[in-house]
């Protein structure tokens, strides 16, 4: 080997050295230190989980126990315990009354236990024991009942389960440094050798997104290309992982909302924008009043609003919008417990007529959701739709307090803003969430102004869809007509000197619902709705809850209420559909159509069905309160949404959510996002009308165990999934993208 070469040779192996030990020490005193942190962070959260534990179990018991510790039943209590102890956790039962002693208890409860154990308290989390069957976990919780002296619940979890894990996890936390420490000395060595050739541009570069071998891809260095490919998918596979482990850990509500922002986003400003205002005032007959738009957005984004208290700009439409509102358009909501500020944007009627009614509606939205309904395009309409969307990014620069805001973007009526709030806001976070499918490439293709739509959807940092075949959509839609640098792995799209990351975050709804303390019971709603109806007891009840909309299927959905008749006759007189179908958009052909297309198959279905007064159907083309609606959830023994194409349809997940008694069946069309996460829904082809009718009839006969079931799961999901959960999903990700662009730019200024 020629002296030159043994030179360089030595003089890398030199500079690698140079790094890698002093990494290696680094790794190793961290490893240290780190290991039993994690062990306290371990059992911090693994208490807190049975704390969480303990109140459901104990809430769970206070009814069956309090009933037969009235009645005295010895026997019945021991064997209640029994049951509860099938959990693997919990270890011991027993029972104190307000006297100190002991009468009931299982046989597992450990004799150095009793009810004056030192620091136990039914009003104070649990507290931690080293007893010789192991470390055990003891709670007390109150237990009240009417006619009983008070009593107290004593719950014992065995926790050798955490030493177990514990040991596991050092090892894997030993595992991962090692693999760290190999993955980092190997970037690191990278880097090193990098900085001969100018690395400064090359970080840049990798923190735009543009990938670090950009720059040398034409030259020696490209042979490296695999190597980032499969570091880009570790680092995904990583995120994903964490983004799990956060779901498992997070119990996600408006206090945790808030704390993301104030941790994350250091308390920097919210600002969200769409077509629907959340509160509409209109001139009623007593005077001015208020109401919720029927939309699943609203439904969505308004808590999300309520936790982080900023600012709401939309289209102000209501006929007494301009009268509330302060000579700025802006006013506090909701009304008599402001939380929020919503700033209303003023359209006149040829704007409306062009920008929502044209271009939106009668362009996008059947081009989106490919319902057998064509989609027209006009000059005149995306002028207006240029002009409002213009409007709507000077109205976000208006409201913007300092330079970088975080911009929440919804929906198809601004396709064209996140490219105007970047010119004017630059460092702005602007996230866009499409709530419609997005379809194929062929299909886009029929819009004359596609380019221009996908450059101004990719002025976004992030871009949400709800699944990721929505996301595998856009990205191939954008491949097939824009010159952009697509990273199918890590999902994002280079566009000039723009990346966004093209994403799927499922939405959901509140959870709990607002009004979970004040509704009626199952059986008033049950009696409200049979009175109202003029039914008898025994009759059961079908609903559908949509906008009057031809992508919602309600024909293809009358027609299968109307073969369910023809097949099972028996349930003439026992069965009654009511069909809620907020009117929409009526002022276009289309809709006017589907409006006298309803209204005729239900006058078809009660002429040919009727007995006496008796109507199978009763259809309701009039808008409803959300809380009138809960009641008609809570009332209703099947619930159907059978979408013909649609994003996710929230009302799928309102009736589960409204079902404490986990009781009711839901029929749900394949069609629609929440099929993807609602297993348990009885799923069909609503384009089949015979498959329909028998999942109704399924849904009627179903017994109530398998109700219980299926509800129970799918109440767990939206409980777990809910609309806090889909917000900061969105969050923690701009946060961390908006770290890595400071950086970028404390970087640039040093060099």
């Amino acid at each position: 080997m020629p002296l030159s070469k043994r030179r360089m040779l030595f003089r890398s192996l030199r500079l690698s050295l140079r790094f890698i030990v002093p990494l290696a020490a680094a790794l190793a005193i961290l490893a240290y230190a780190v290991v039993p942190l994690v062990d306290r962070l371990y059992l911090r959260w693994s208490v807190r989980d049975i704390d969480i534990r303990v109140d459901l179990i104990a809430s769970t018991l206070q009814e069956p126990l309090t009933d037969l510790l009235q009645q005295g039943n010895r026997s019945k209590i021991n064997a209640l315990f029994s049951r509860v102890l099938r959990d693997e956790r919990l270890f011991a039962i027993g029972y104190c009354t307000g006297g100190g002693s002991m009468p009931y208890r299982t046989q597992t409860f450990p004799k150095e236990l009793d009810c004056a154990t030192p620091g136990l308290s039914a009003d104070k989390p649990g507290i931690m024991l080293k007893l010789p069957e192991g470390l055990v976990h003891v709670a007390a919780r109150s237990m009240a009942a009417e006619g009983l002296p008070s009593g107290t619940l004593i719950l014992v979890h065995d926790m050798r389960f955490f030493e177990r894990r514990s040991t596991d996890t050092k090892k894997y936390i030993m595992l991962l440094f090692v693999v760290l420490g190999i993955v980092i000395s190997l970037i690191t060595v990278f880097v090193a050798h990098l900085s001969w050739r100018g690395w400064m541009e090359g970080v840049r570069a990798m923190l735009r997104g543009e990938g670090i071998l950009r720059p040398f891809s034409r030259s020696r260095n490209s042979e490296l290309e695999p190597l980032v490919g499969d570091l880009r998918n570790l680092l995904r596979s990583l995120d994903e992982e964490r983004r799990y482990a956060d779901d498992a850990t997070i119990w996600w509500n408006p206090d945790t909302l808030r704390g993301l922002l104030r941790k994350q986003l250091t308390g920097d400003q919210v600002l969200v924008v769409s077509n629907r205002e959340p509160y509409i005032h209109v001139q009623g007959k007593t005077g001015i009043e208020v109401r919720r738009p029927a939309s699943g957005l609203v439904t969505a984004v308004e808590p999300v609003m309520r936790a982080c208290s900023g600012t709401w700009i939309a289209h102000g439409g209501g006929s007494a919008d301009r009268e509330v509102a302060d000579q700025h358009s802006r006013l506090p909501v909701p009304p008599g417990h402001p939380e929020y500020t919503l700033r209303r944007i003023w359209l006149t009627q040829e704007e409306e007529a062009g920008y929502y009614y044209g271009f939106a509606n009668e362009g996008l939205w059947p081009l989106c959701h490919i319902a057998h309904v064509r989609p027209v395009f006009r000059n005149s309409d995306w002028e207006h739709y240029v002009t409002v969307n213009q409007r709507f990014a000077d109205a976000v620069a208006e409201e913007a307090r300092k330079d970088d805001p975080v911009v929440l973007v919804q929906d198809y009526h601004f396709a064209l803003l996140p490219s105007m709030i970047r010119k004017l806001l630059p460092r702005a976070t602007l996230i866009t969430f499409w709530h419609i499918p997005w379809p194929n490439p062929e299909s886009f293709g029929i819009c004359p102004w596609r380019e221009e739509l996908l450059q101004g959807m990719l002025g976004s940092t992030i871009l949400g869809f709800h699944t990721r075949f929505h996301c595998k959509n856009f990205l191939e839609t954008v491949d097939r007509y824009l010159e952009t640098r697509i990273e199918h792995e890590s999902s994002t799209i280079s566009h000039g000197s723009m990346l966004t990351l093209v994403e799927s975050y499922p939405i959901s709804i509140q959870w709990p619902p607002p009004w979970q303390q004040t509704q009626p019971t199952v059986e008033e709603c049950r009696d409200w709705v049979r009175r109202t109806m003029h039914l008898e007891r025994d009759c059961l009840v079908g609903l559908g809850v949509d906008r009057l909309d031809y992508t919602k299927g309600i024909l293809e959905r009358l027609r299968a209420v109307e073969r369910l008749f023809e097949l099972y006759p028996d349930l003439i007189g026992r069965f009654q559909f009511i069909q809620i179908a907020a009117p929409s958009r009526s002022v276009l052909e289309d809709y006017q159509a589907l409006d006298s297309r309803v209204r005729s198959l239900t006058e078809q279905i009660n002429k040919r069905f009727s007995r006496g007064s008796y109507q199978p159907v009763c259809l309701k083309v009039e808008h409803h309160e959300p809380e009138e609606i809960n009641r008609y959830y809570r009332a209703a023994d099947v619930c159907m949404v059978t979408s013909l194409h649609d994003g996710m349809n929230l009302v799928a997940k309102e009736y589960v959510a409204s079902r404490d008694d986990e009781r009711g069946v839901l029929v749900l069309s394949q069609f629609t996002g929440a099929a993807h996460e609602l297993h348990e829904a009885l799923i069909v082809n609503p384009y089949h009308i015979e498959q329909t009718a028998e999942a109704l009839f399924q849904a009627l006969t179903m017994s109530e165990f398998e109700q219980r079931e299926r509800m129970r799961s799918m109440r767990g999901l939206v409980r777990d999934f809910n609309v806090y959960r889909w917000a900061g999903r969105m969050l923690i990700d701009a946060a961390r993208i908006r770290q890595r662009e400071k950086l970028s730019v404390r970087i640039g200024r040093s060099v």
